[in-house]
């Protein structure tokens, strides 16, 4: 198996997908009012560093809670594998903002990519999944569409708000 289809099946792929909604509703709030570029990635990759330290958390307290006991070190593991998939996801935007910054694009550009990016890679996972589970290339089209409205819902909110 490929590294691509080992992570497909693996847990990780809800992680990201998870990540890369909120990291979208980040970019997407701080659009119509853009702070520096470097700015951007700091808050990016501090909510990612502030989400993934509240996930492992929680895993770790939901799990001795619901097993009453202390979480052995191969769970932990586990846990951090999955909230680093969290975390990728959040903090993978944060890409185009370091680069606006370092003056290889605008960061009007940089918000763009990073929005459409996110929305991209929602579709693919809602994609990937449909095909994986069996769906007909039509039906995983529609499913990742269907799965993509996500983030386009939150674009479109945006849009309305502002």
């Amino acid at each position: 198996m490929s590294r691509v289809e080992d992570h497909l099946s693996s847990g990780q792929v809800s992680r990201v997908i998870y990540g890369a909604i909120i990291g979208l509703a980040l970019v997407v709030s701080f659009e119509h009012a853009p702070p520096r570029p470097a700015v951007m990635v700091g808050t990016i990759l501090g909510t990612s560093i502030a989400v993934a330290l509240a996930e492992i958390y929680s895993d770790i307290v939901g799990t001795e809670v619901r097993t009453r006991r202390r979480v052995d070190r191969g769970r932990r593991r586990e846990i951090a594998t999955d909230v680093g998939a969290v975390a990728f996801g959040i903090g993978f935007p944060a890409v185009f903002f370091l680069l606006s910054a370092a003056g290889a694009m605008e960061v009007e550009t940089a918000f763009e990519l990073a929005k459409w990016s996110g929305l991209g890679l929602i579709g693919f996972y809602g994609f990937c999944a449909a095909r994986l589970s069996g769906m007909g290339v039509w039906a995983a089209l529609a499913q990742a569409v269907a799965v993509a409205a996500i983030g386009g819902f939150l674009i479109a909110l945006k849009a309305l708000i502002h």
